[in-house]
């Protein structure tokens, strides 16, 4: 059966082919009135019409592609991100092509030159790392990037991140309220952008409360998931002087702690009060219950959606080159005051 096209629908609705050919497009509908768009959509539904992606984009030199890089598909941060994405582009006509990295330079490279081979019109990038080479290559096939939830050290390259600063102060304060002084932070990896500025602001928020964080206090992981968080909490928590509270780079880091505690023999947060940054939907559930920094991880998706989509249609356009989104503290059972400052009545009940 051959497909139905615009001249078809142009004879069933009674309407010019280039009148079709605007009210079934997102973009140019707006000069139409209601009633003919309805008209030309649910004629084109109960048709079976479907639009010729490869015969546009010859004419168009676009495909109405977006890729998305992703650095792990197991990662439940990533996964809201995405539907924030495809809130944005589908209904402009734009599908999505996900890649995952696994976090590995090689796999990224190889991915990226997948997309670009595809022929996508732009680049939304959750996995890049902050020198990362591959930009070259997306700079030279003249293909719109923007980075999100880490960014690149290049300051041109638009990127949408959180509030990393305010959220590590937040967590800070909150451990210091509840008396403690002796914190160690779980560090995510040097080469993520993400790694660094929390690191980073630890450290300032640290000076601010006049705490005396040593050296041994900053253990540095090498990937950002549950197993690299138990090696680091373990090692902290065997020190002659281990920290009172944990504050990890992120929630996998602070659920492998969790892990270590308990493998130890000790309790959270009696013995050992830990922190997290995220906020993934299932933390709640797990006793007991992480404090942790939440992002708005759908706006996030939204953001880098809209970001790209300007660039692609209006390349020169000089808009915002770094949105940082603003963050929330979340509260739950995995902080208390250190055993040092409760009475003994207190310790004895387990009342933090």
């Amino acid at each position: 059966m051959p497909s139905v096209t615009l001249k078809d629908i142009a004879r069933e609705t009674g309407f010019h082919v280039s009148t079709v050919s605007r009210a079934l497009d997102p973009r140019a509908r707006s000069a139409l009135t209601d009633q003919v768009v309805q008209k030309v959509t649910e004629t084109a539904a109960r048709m079976g019409y479907r639009p010729n992606r490869l015969a546009a984009g010859l004419r168009t030199k676009r495909t109405k592609t977006i890729g998305v890089v992703i650095p792990d598909i197991t990662n439940p941060l990533f996964p809201p991100i995405v539907r924030g994405i495809e809130q944005v582009i589908e209904p402009l006509g734009y599908v999505s092509i996900i890649v995952n990295t696994d976090n590995r330079r090689d796999r990224e490279q190889g991915q990226v030159g997948v997309l670009l081979e595809r022929g996508v019109d732009g680049i939304i990038h959750a996995a890049v790392e902050r020198d990362d080479p591959v930009l070259d290559e997306i700079r030279r096939a003249g293909v719109p990037l923007v980075t999100v939830n880490r960014a690149l050290e290049d300051a041109d390259i638009p990127a949408i991140v959180n509030d990393d600063a305010d959220g590590i102060a937040r967590m800070v304060a909150h451990l210091v309220e509840a008396g403690h002084r002796e914190i160690a932070h779980i560090a995510g990896p040097e080469q993520l952008s993400t790694g660094i500025d929390r690191l980073a602001a630890f450290r300032a928020a640290a000076t601010a409360h006049e705490l005396d964080i040593p050296e041994y206090h900053i253990a540095r992981a090498t990937r950002l998931n549950e197993e690299e968080g138990r090696r680091c909490a373990e090692a902290l928590l065997s020190l002659a002087r281990p920290p009172t509270a944990i504050l990890a780079a992120n929630d996998r880091l602070a659920l492998g702690a969790f892990e270590a505690i308990r493998e130890m023999g000790l309790s959270c947060p009696e013995d050992v009060s830990v922190t997290g940054f995220n906020d993934y939907d299932f933390l709640r559930q797990i006793p007991p219950g992480l404090t942790t920094v939440r992002v708005d991880k759908q706006t996030a998706g939204r953001r880098s959606a809209e970001l790209v989509i300007r660039l692609i249609e209006e390349p020169v356009s000089e808009g915002e080159r770094r949105i940082v989104l603003p963050v929330e503290g979340v509260f739950r059972g995995s902080v208390a005051a250190p055993r040092a400052t409760r009475s003994e009545p207190e310790q004895r009940a387990g009342v933090a």
